[in-house]
């Protein structure tokens, strides 16, 4: 049973949805808040900054797009890390990716079952709660950039870089053994902490798009992330 101080925020307008998904994750032992729109909710994250967002995209006046933006780009790391949990109707791979590059997680497609949401929660809590006692809390320092996996905060030549919560496991991941090549299932494992998550295909080429970009560079021989033809990815050591 998690802690009850971690708190979770659910924005959604459909009621039922809301009700359902508060109602499966209380019931899992997390503080739950609400919100049945994108202003709310947005207020809610800001004053409250929950672990992890349950975010529906299609929402009144604030959209979840809109909400994603403003919270990758506030300057509390607190905020700006929040793990964030797209509900979508939409099926398209187009809007599926364009999410992911947007800054969510992770995301799931309406109709859902709420036990496969609940555990989708509970990975990425353990997620995030697993990764600093597995790598001892070592901080990571090359070439100017620099993670903390107590803090999970990252500064490339003094300033901060603000990454999702995958986005830091993923990069944590390929720092801490420079110059070996990870194939994307490897990396997806990472990001795969249980067997119920489904796991979607491109989600490692986006992540990694969204690294390189924030790291200050691009295409397949960035500055740190480099790609191994034919395999995956590795830290250019």
């Amino acid at each position: 049973m998690p802690e009850p101080t971690i708190t979770l925020l659910v924005i959604e307008d459909d009621r039922q949805i809301r009700r359902v998904v508060q109602g499966y994750l209380a019931q899992a032992g997390y503080r739950v808040l609400t919100a049945s729109d994108g202003e709310s909710g947005l207020a809610l994250a800001l004053a409250e900054k929950p672990a992890l967002i349950v975010l529906d995209l299609m929402l009144p006046g604030v959209d979840g797009w809109e909400i994603t933006r403003r919270l990758r780009a506030s300057s509390d790391p607190a905020v700006a890390n929040v793990h964030i949990l797209m509900l979508t109707a939409r099926v398209d791979e187009a809007d599926r990716v364009a999410g992911l590059t947007l800054g969510a997680d992770d995301y799931v497609v309406k109709p859902f079952s709420p036990r496969e949401l609940t555990a989708r929660v509970q990975a990425a809590l353990r997620r995030m709660a697993r990764l600093p006692a597995t790598a001892a809390a070592q901080v990571l320092a090359h070439s100017g950039l620099r993670l903390d996996p107590t803090y999970r905060t990252a500064r490339l030549e003094g300033s901060e870089v603000l990454l999702t919560t995958v986005e830091f496991d993923l990069l944590y991941t390929l720092m801490r053994q420079p110059g070996r090549p990870f194939t994307r299932d490897e990396l997806l494992d990472i990001l795969q902490a249980s067997s119920e998550v489904e796991v979607y295909e491109r989600t490692i080429d986006v992540h990694i798009k969204n690294l390189r970009q924030k790291l200050g560079g691009a295409g397949r021989h960035s500055r740190f992330i480099e790609t191994v033809h034919g395999v995956g990815y590795r830290f250019s050591a």
